[in-house]
């Protein structure tokens, strides 16, 4: 006879078959005939680089219980291969009703439609991929239930061949110059330039295509000076104006010409490069520095620019990289750039909470914001250098999208990657994927000395947010955040310090979020190390690894609705707090294919020093590949297009496959 412990359990089980991933222990369950799935529009993404994004929405399957399989292959190829089923997504709510820390933000509520959507990843440039969609449903599925397409990912941003070529040289330049030459960057980009009032008065000299190579020197404006005999036409404020389109495939082009290092120096101004009004502007080379924001491309509800590329740059002293908050903007290509804050070098520092409200310093200023935030479809953010910033690299913190629940498709944000980036010494998170609503990818990045979280969802719309084979060290707050996040699907994620995606009070639980094949590390003594609130007893988590906390009374924690109950936004979770792996797996039905770990399963990784908060530690000095015969190792369950290289029995736990080698964090050679 079962105890009705065990009825709810197997209650809690059913529902978490009905997450829409039908992989590692997730299926399909209680059908019923009223429950058809009907489908309905198929909507392609904008494509990035390597990734293609999809969603496909749905009437009925009240019950949950439809499944979207994914298949895709490079155009003229024959066979198959299997990608990650669609996350199926049905009225997760999200609503916030009041501020934060005194301040008033308004309210909002969103809820997600009935649908499916996910991506496709670590595709080829400038490739056609056909992609397969089969939907199923045990009650029955009314209509086509299966959709094939053919999408081209995008080119990287390349300057055009055929354009016109001009020469920039500094003031003071001795030497022999390639005509046509000009005397600074305003010069060139238009027919003349002055500093005194007729400064705008000039005609655009570039077109789709052309050009502009910056000699070396170092271009700083005397802005404060009146017709000054070194002015480069950019009087009182010291901003660049460009306001020129380029194409997608003739941009145009600012770009170091190779003869030694060209400096752009704002002397203090509050913008160097204003692109608002230029769409696929591309700059190389440059060196930017002594100005609070180098790149302004968007303001929200005013004004934005699209196909913005910046590669190959350093950012010193700067408060901000590269900024667009317009929900028009799409298309940003910001790769291999190195960005140093203003952030006090010598050690980390917060700005909330402990430890560092006891700290000399506290709270932390913001001296540099961030060093990339994005808003809108299409953005790239690859293999970047961030450091000694309050933030890494976010998608704005934007609020509904525009116009909710009728936002137009080309101001919704999806399809965003943040990947191989390598962030250190922010004073709140490293990647924050805010605002965003499906198919933001957050993958393949390191994040090394934050003083609050290393990821953040706060909060997140619909879904999925992925974040996969990211490596977090000496995250204070822990590695993950979150405020009403939907859809946030967390695979194979070494994360060294707790995962607390829990608000405090319940207010801001997740919904619909999985975990898999992640290491999951604790860094101070007696906190909790798996300590998660959802609404949705259809959120899961297994194939993880766990190293408890010293001390701690409680190492794992899942607040819910009652088991009986699928989703619940308005009530108080239940809360369960349980000293054990074997006792949380046992009540909940979660993680009962995880394990317990240590930090020796690492070749060369021990714990920060949970006594010095302010300590920096160096991503060079660790190694976080797997010891071969370490227990996390074929300890993962199969995740297609995620894991598919995998060398031994089954898929390692954590960002790095033994046998495999480790990705290129930050710039390329």
């Amino acid at each position: 006879m079962k105890t009705r412990k065990n009825v709810v359990v197997m209650i809690s089980f059913a529902f978490l078959l009905l997450s829409g991933l039908s992989i590692c222990g997730s299926g399909t369950a209680l059908a019923a005939g009223e429950n058809k799935v009907k489908p309905g529009e198929f909507v392609v993404e904008p494509p990035t680089l390597i990734n293609l994004g999809f969603e496909w929405y749905i009437a009925g399957d009240d019950n949950r219980n439809a499944t979207v399989e994914v298949q895709y292959r490079k155009k003229g190829d024959t066979a198959w291969k299997k990608g990650l089923p669609l996350l199926r997504i049905k009225n997760e709510v999200s609503r916030v009703r009041h501020g934060r820390f005194n301040a008033t933000v308004g309210e909002w509520h969103y809820v997600a439609p009935n649908m499916f959507a996910g991506s496709v990843f670590d595709l080829e440039p400038d490739t056609e991929y056909e992609c397969m969609f089969v939907m199923s449903d045990s009650d029955g599925v009314t209509g086509d239930g299966r959709k094939t397409v053919t999408v081209r990912t995008r080119p990287e941003p390349k300057p055009y061949p055929g354009g016109n070529v001009y020469h920039v040289y500094p003031f003071g330049y001795k030497g022999p110059k390639t005509s046509p030459s000009f005397t600074g960057l305003l010069d060139a980009y238009y027919t003349g330039y002055s500093h005194y009032d007729w400064n705008k008065a000039s005609a655009p000299r570039v077109k789709p295509g052309d050009t502009i190579l910056v000699h070396a020197g170092a271009y700083k404006d005397d802005r404060f000076r009146y017709l000054s005999p070194v002015g480069y036409g950019t009087p009182f404020d010291g901003t660049y104006y460009l306001t020129v389109n380029g194409t997608p495939d003739k941009p145009i082009t600012i770009k170091a010409a190779g003869d030694g290092e060209v400096v752009f120096d704002g002397g203090g101004c509050h913008n160097l490069f204003n692109v608002m009004g230029a769409d696929y502007n591309y700059f190389e080379g440059l060196t930017i520095r002594n100005t609070n924001i180098a790149f302004w491309a968007g303001i929200k509800n005013v004004a934005g620019s699209s196909g913005l590329t910046v590669k190959r740059c350093r950012f010193e002293d700067v408060g901000a990289g590269v900024w667009t908050e317009y929900s028009g903007s799409k298309n940003f290509y910001i790769a291999d750039n190195v960005m140093i804050g203003r952030e006090n070098p010598d050690y980390l520092m917060g700005w909330t909470g402990p430890p560092w409200d006891k700290l000399p310093g506290f709270p932390a200023p913001i001296t540099s914001y961030f060093g990339v935030k994005v808003y809108g479809s299409g953005h790239v953010v690859c293999h970047n250098y961030v450091t000694r910033f309050h933030d890494g690299i976010d998608f704005d913190t934007y609020g509904l999208p525009d116009s909710y629940p009728n936002t137009p498709r080309d101001r919704l944000p999806v399809s965003n990657d943040f990947y191989n980036n390598d962030v250190t010494h922010v004073a709140d998170n490293c990647f924050e994927a805010d605002g965003s609503v499906h198919n933001m990818r957050v993958f393949r990045n390191r994040c090394f000395n934050s003083s609050q979280q290393a990821t953040s969802n706060q909060p997140t719309f619909a879904g999925p947010t992925y974040h996969i084979r990211n490596i977090a060290y000496n995250n204070w707050t822990g590695s993950v955040k979150w405020n009403f996040s939907q859809g946030a699907i967390y695979y194979h994620n070494t994360f060294c310090s707790r995962a607390a995606a829990l608000t405090s009070g319940g207010s801001g639980n997740g919904s619909n979020f999985h975990f898999r094949n992640n290491l999951i590390l604790g860094q101070i003594p007696s906190e909790i190390v798996f300590e998660v609130g959802t609404f949705t007893n259809y959120s899961t988590s297994d194939y993880n690894g766990f190293r408890p906390n010293d001390g701690a009374e409680y190492s794992f924690q899942w607040n819910s609705p009652p088991f009986e109950v699928q989703a619940d936004y308005d009530k108080p979770s239940v809360v369960r707090k349980f000293p054990t792996l074997a006792e949380h797996s046992k009540a909940t039905g979660q993680d009962t294919h995880s394990r317990l770990i240590d930090w020796s399963i690492f070749t060369k990784v021990s714990p920060p020093d949970y006594t010095n908060p302010r300590a920096l530690y160096k991503a060079t000095d660790y190694d976080f590949t797997l010891k071969p015969d370490a227990p996390a190792v074929d300890a993962g369950c199969v995740l297609p297009n995620v894991n598919d290289d995998y060398t031994g029995k089954a898929p390692d736990l954590g960002a790095l496959e033994v046998g495999q080698p480790v990705p290129v964090y930050g710039p390329r050679p």
